[in-house]
């Protein structure tokens, strides 16, 4: 089935920008420099596109769903157990921060900005609610919305701290799952549990192939 014209700018745009927003940053890209790595005149990648933010919150949406895909390949046939799901995801996330500075600014903004960071609360409540409605049974779906604005910026602020000698990255790992467990009142040897579980995989390579994979899903698009 055939596209429009718009929709094939939007699919340049993404792609442009995605490879613009790796290799620049986020702050340093400008809407022209979108629109001329995509190829198009500024106004129409505006038409297709919308504000930087805008397109922003498109990548973000890819990222999100390329970290769960990601996580759910990896423990396909090793646990169905749901905090270490998400032990396994938030840990991906914060790879993914440390893995480049430019990538650590997108997550950074994205939980920042309006627009972005109502995606991420949005497309992660309802995760939070069915992984951690045993440890808070009396909690409504509201309640788990407030909660996720509480743990997103502990998520951000160990995103926005890099590592160094002292605080390595078993230790972010570490702290980040135990401030954010505590939120949600997960008992203290099922943390222990899942700071082990975490350790056994090589997230360097998967937060690489989370990336590549959004890059070339992208390109394919165009």
């Amino acid at each position: 089935m055939a596209i429009s014209k718009t929709q094939a700018n939007k699919h340049k745009c993404l792609h442009a920008a995605a490879k613009l927003f790796l290799a620049k940053g986020y702050t340093e890209s400008t809407v022209r420099d979108i629109a001329d790595e995509a190829g198009i005149n500024l106004s129409a990648m505006i038409r297709a596109c919308g504000s930087k933010e805008d397109i922003l919150c498109e990548l973000v949406a890819y990222v999100l769903e390329g970290q769960f895909k990601s996580v759910e390949r990896i423990l396909d046939g090793i646990t169905d157990d749901k905090i270490l799901f998400y032990a396994a995801e938030t840990t991906l996330q914060l790879y993914m921060a440390e893995s480049s500075e430019h990538i650590r600014e997108m997550y950074s903004v994205s939980y920042s900005l309006p627009k972005t960071s109502s995606i991420i609360y949005h497309a992660i409540t309802h995760k939070l609610e069915d992984i951690f409605k045993e440890h808070l049974p009396d909690l409504e779906t509201k309640d788990f919305y407030e909660y996720e604005i509480a743990s997103a910026g502990i998520m951000r602020n160990f995103m926005t701290v890099p590592c160094d000698m002292y605080f390595t990255m078993e230790r972010k790992v570490a702290r980040f799952l135990e401030t954010t467990f505590l939120v949600y009142r997960v008992p203290d040897e099922k943390i222990s549990e899942a700071i082990e579980f975490v350790s056994k995989f090589d997230y360097p390579t998967i937060a690489q192939n989370v990336i590549s994979n959004m890059l070339a899903y992208l390109e394919s698009q165009t």
